[in-house]
C-alpha cells in the first residue's frame, strides 16, 4: 500500500496535477463565485507557465544531477550495480525489451564493464504489476547488455525490487554474500542524490557514476546567450515541464525516505 500511495498521492502536488484540481475549482465556483474562479484559473496559468519554462526546469535539475560529477576518471570497484526504471516490457509491437528514456544508464554500465572498471554487473529492479506484466526489469537489462556483447556470467540478477529503497536493502544481500565491498553505483543523474544517499544509508561503499544528464553545461549557457534565446526559453514548453516535475518528484522522494529513515 505505501508504494501504491508513494506513487498516487504525489501526483496531485505537482504542477500538472495542481493546475488541474485548480482548474476543476474554478469550474465548480464559477457562476456562484466568480472571484474565486478567476483565482484558481489564476493559479493553474501561473504554475503552468513557472514550471514549463527552460530556465526554472533548468536550474531545479541542474540542483540535483551536478551533485555527483566526475571530478577525476571514474576508479575500479568490485562490482557495478545498476538500478531499474531503463527498460520497457517486450510486448507486441516490440521486437524485445526497449530501453526508455532513462536507458542510458544500461549503455553506460556495459561501456565501464568493457573499460574492466569491474568484473561484475548487478542489474536491480522487478516491475510494478499495475504498470504491466512482464519479465523483470533486471532481465530485460540483463538481455539487453547480452545483445550488446557483455557475457551472462557477468551479470547478476536481483528481480525483486520495486523502489529505490528496497533495491539497496536487496542489493547489500548479494554484495555480502559475494563478499564485495565496494561498487560502482549506475543511475540517472537526477537519481543518484537519493539514491546513493540510500545505499550508504545501507553500509554500502558505493561510488557514483551517474548518467542520463539532461542538463549540461553548454545547455545552461545557452539559455540566455543572446537576448532572443532568452526570451524563447521563458515561453512553456512540455518538455521543460516534465524536467521540472521529475526533479520535483526527487525532492518528494528525498524528503518522504527521509521521514521514512531510510536516508
Amino acid at each position: 500500500m505505501f508504494l501504491y500511495l508513494s506513487k498516487l498521492l504525489p501526483l496531485f502536488f505537482y504542477p500538472l496535477g495542481l493546475a488541474c484540481i485548480s482548474l476543476v475549482v474554478a469550474l465548480i465556483t464559477l457562476w456562484k463565485r466568480p472571484r474565486t474562479a478567476a483565482i484558481a484559473i489564476t493559479l493553474s496559468l501561473f504554475l503552468l507557465l513557472f514550471c514549463s519554462n527552460a530556465w526554472i526546469s533548468h536550474l531545479l535539475v541542474r540542483s540535483l544531477e551536478w551533485q555527483n560529477t566526475a571530478t577525476a576518471q571514474i576508479p575500479n570497484a568490485e562490482a557495478i550495480v545498476v538500478l531499474g526504471g531503463a527498460t520497457k516490457s517486450a510486448f507486441w509491437p516490440r521486437p524485445g525489451a526497449d530501453l526508455n528514456e532513462q536507458g542510458d544508464r544500461v549503455i553506460y554500465a556495459a561501456q565501464l564493464y568493457r573499460q574492466q572498471k569491474a568484473p561484475i554487473i548487478i542489474l536491480s529492479g522487478g516491475r510494478i504489476d499495475w504498470r504491466g506484466s512482464g519479465t523483470s526489469e533486471s532481465a530485460d537489462m540483463a538481455n539487453i547488455l547480452t545483445a550488446l556483447g557483455i557475457p551472462a556470467t557477468a551479470l547478476v540478477q536481483e528481480p525483486e525490487s520495486l523502489n529505490t529503497y528496497q533495491n539497496a536493502v536487496n542489493v547489500k544481500k548479494i554484495l555480502q554474500s559475494r563478499n564485495i565491498k565496494q561498487v560502482l553505483l549506475v543511475t540517472s543523474a537526477m537519481h543518484m542524490p537519493r539514491s546513493l544517499k540510500i545505499f550508504q544509508r545501507q553500509g554500502i561503499d558505493a561510488i557514483p557514476a551517474p548518467t542520463d544528464f539532461l542538463v549540461s553545461a553548454g545547455e545552461m549557457q545557452e539559455l540566455g546567450n543572446s537576448p532572443k534565446a532568452a526570451i524563447l526559453n521563458l515561453l512553456p514548453d512540455s518538455s521543460n515541464l516534465n524536467e521540472f516535475t521529475s526533479a520535483l518528484k526527487e525532492y518528494v522522494g528525498l524528503f518522504i525516505y527521509s521521514l521514512r529513515g531510510w536516508l
